[in-house]
């Protein structure tokens, strides 16, 4: 059902009466808890960030990471079926081939996969679940983290342990999840590991999963040196769910259960190895790399199988300045990566003559790609009194492709022959170099005032296209000439004991997007205008938290996309709803005993480029509770979508109707932590 205004308004009533019948003399634990990471401390006060701490991140126990970024404002993340999803950051929900380009995935301020070669589901490889802290920040971050940071960053700070711990939990449609950590010091050697593995038989039919991540840690001394040095695994198998069809369909009991493809799949493996090798101002970080999926493309006419790989690995090097009047750091990043994607069509295409003669079975792509990344930065702050500073950044990066196509060149079929209709959907271009060239700066004042620091940024972003944009085309295109796409922002805000406000403006050029020919072009222009808030606030052992974001987000040019939907400057962008946010009421009743009300909203929305269909949003309202038992023992429960609203995790419109990812009902969650030593 859907929750009304009276309703609302009775939530808010009863929160703000409960609030103030509690003694406001009592002083309440700030829950709040900034943690030290990489990209926070290199990329300064001046700009949009959040950091959501352990403690945080233990408390929501999200089964997946949308639960956990629904608190940082201006941030949307679609889930998909099992761990798939779809990230909007300030920006619209983008689903083109290289949309996940369009932001930075980074463990311990490393990006997870190497330039070009993202994926639109590389949060699953992050371990979210037990991170040491989940940094987001907003806004184009290339001057410091390079390419793909256009629209902002989420950087996953990897977990440290000392003890032992063991987690159980056991949830509906057959989810169970066992989470182990562990840690301990041996002579001059600190080592440690974080396990979680999960398993659900899924809400709708054939979209159970389960996946595994393990992390491992090791510091020591080296002469003088410090040495960190740590392994990512992660593995995930699942089944996958296609869209439900027809307009409202999430709200039918039966049809928000099915799944049209129950042969889709997804699997998916990663590797990540790195050191931070650190000595006085020097900080080196050697890096390594290497991830495989194969996933059934459920929502392409025949349904051909997907393979890619990569394998890649980087140095990072930074060095400190430390001045009278200034700081800073100073450094450069290089990086190799090897590359290569199929996709396959095992059996005929079902449907239309022209569907059937234009997808046929057999090989559609084979092709390699090696590339080199290299990169110079700095960043420097500069003191023009004890209040007042100015920052600058600059990132030059310089990126190369070297594609090899391992297939027949052109539209043809696997043999050679021609399809029907004027010839395949597909096209593979001949072998090729490309390379790209680009800045990143960001230059900004902040000022410290008795209330908390106000600041105002200039600053651009730079993404390059993605291999797949590149070299993964359709029908007649033999060449795909694209421009980086580039973003400048302006923003300003302030950062206060308790409430951060941010009001910006962006607009983005080279803007990458398939016309009516389903050609890759990049002549797109968008602009975005929004403000952001959270904070919170506590009364006695009460404590309010909120983070709301405003934004408009539109098209700023005349075009016939793909999908014969006609782009009118001035329509909203498809995906962006102007309204997004999360208001949370959490009670501590003594040290050992809390709960948590948390109403996660997202706003009305296009679901169309030509804005003539759209998603009416919802409002989810979530209760987490925590109960520590002794100093060893922890007993918590959640219950997810409390009052059973019935929503799209994901809304659509294509080939003429809507399409819908059914977010699930009511879900019970209890779980049981143990610390044995």
């Amino acid at each position: 059902m859907k929750i009304s205004r009276s309703i609302k308004g009775f939530l808010l009533f009863f929160v703000w009466g409960n609030i103030y019948a509690q003694d406001s003399d009592e002083i309440v634990e700030e829950i709040v808890v900034r943690a030290e990471s990489s990209i926070a401390s290199r990329l300064g006060e001046a700009g949009s960030a959040s950091i959501i701490s352990k403690e945080e991140i233990e408390e929501i126990g999200a089964t997946h990471a949308n639960e956990v970024l629904a608190r940082v404002p201006g941030v949307w993340v679609n889930r998909g079926s099992g761990q798939e999803h779809l990230t909007a950051i300030r920006s619209a929900v983008y689903t083109g081939s290289g949309a996940c380009g369009e932001f930075s995935f980074l463990e311990d301020g490393i990006p997870i996969r190497p330039a070009g070669f993202c994926n639109v589901n590389n949060l699953f490889e992050l371990n979210t679940e037990q991170a040491e802290a989940i940094e987001v920040w907003r806004g184009p971050a290339s001057a410091v983290l390079g390419g793909n940071a256009l629209h902002g960053a989420i950087n996953v700070v990897t977990p440290v342990h000392q003890g032992f711990s063991v987690g159980l939990e056991g949830g509906p449609y057959d989810y169970y999840r066992t989470q182990l950590k562990g840690g301990k010091d041996i002579g001059e050697h600190t080592i440690g590991f974080s396990f979680v593995g999960a398993s659900s038989g899924g809400y709708r039919d054939d979209t159970g999963y389960g996946q595994q991540k393990l992390h491992l840690n090791h510091t020591t001394g080296l002469a003088e040196w410090n040495v960190h040095t740590q392994m990512t695994l992660t593995n995930l198998n699942q089944e996958t769910g296609g869209y439900v069809r027809g307009e409202n369909s999430y709200s039918d009991d039966e049809l928000r259960r099915s799944n049209p493809n129950p042969e889709a799949y997804r699997d998916a493996w990663s590797m990540r190895v790195n050191s931070e090798i650190s000595k006085d101002r020097w900080s080196i970080k050697p890096y390594l790399r290497r991830s495989s999926m194969a996933f059934l493309q459920h929502f392409l006419p025949g349904q051909p199988l997907e393979s890619n790989d990569q394998g890649s690995g980087g140095l990072l090097v930074n060095y400190d300045l430390e001045g009278e009047r200034y700081s800073g750091s100073v450094g450069v990043h290089l990086e190799s990566m090897s590359g290569s994607l199929t996709e396959y069509q095992d059996g005929p295409t079902v449907g239309s003559a022209f569907l059937v003669a234009t997808r046929p079975p057999g090989m559609h792509y084979d092709y390699e790609v090696t590339s080199f990344m290299s990169a110079l930065f700095y960043d420097l702050r500069f003191e023009i009194n004890s209040q007042v500073r100015l920052i600058h950044s600059l990132r030059q990066e310089f990126l190369e492709y070297d594609y090899e196509n391992n297939h027949l060149v052109g539209n043809t079929k696997d043999d050679g022959t021609a399809c029907g209709f004027g010839g395949c959907l597909y096209s593979r271009p001949a072998s090729r170099k490309d390379d790209f060239s680009n800045t990143g700066a960001r230059l900004g004042i902040e000022g410290d005032f008795s209330q908390g620091m106000a600041y105002a940024v200039l600053s651009n972003g730079f993404r390059p296209p993605q291999v797949t944009e590149l070299y993964r085309l359709r029908g007649g295109q033999t060449i795909a000439d694209l421009d980086s796409e580039r973003l400048e922002a302006f923003e300003v805000g302030f950062k206060g004991e308790w409430f951060n406000a941010a009001l910006y403006v962006e607009r983005t050029d080279h803007f990458i997007l398939r016309d009516s020919e389903a050609y890759n072009v990049s002549d797109g222009k968008t602009k975005s205008r929004g403000l952001e808030l959270e904070g919170y606030q506590s009364f006695g052992r009460n404590v309010i938290s909120a983070s709301l974001g405003y934004a408009v987000h539109e098209y700023d040019f005349d075009r016939d996309a793909t999908g014969r939907e006609t782009i009118q400057r001035g329509n909203q962008i498809d995906s962006a709803p102007k309204w997004l946010g999360s208001i949370r009421w959490r009670t501590d009743f003594s040290e050992a005993l809390s709960q948590e009300f948390e109403l996660s909203l997202v706003g009305k929305h296009y679901v169309n480029a030509a804005n003539t269909a759209e998603y009416e949003g919802h409002e989810v309202l979530n209760w987490r509770g925590h109960w520590q038992l002794n100093d060893k023992t922890k007993l918590y429960a959640r219950i997810i979508n409390l009052l059973d609203e019935e929503y799209a995790d994901r809304a659509d419109f294509a080939f003429g109707g809507y399409r819908y990812f059914p977010g699930m009902p009511r879900q019970f969650y209890m779980g049981l932590d143990l610390q044995l030593n």
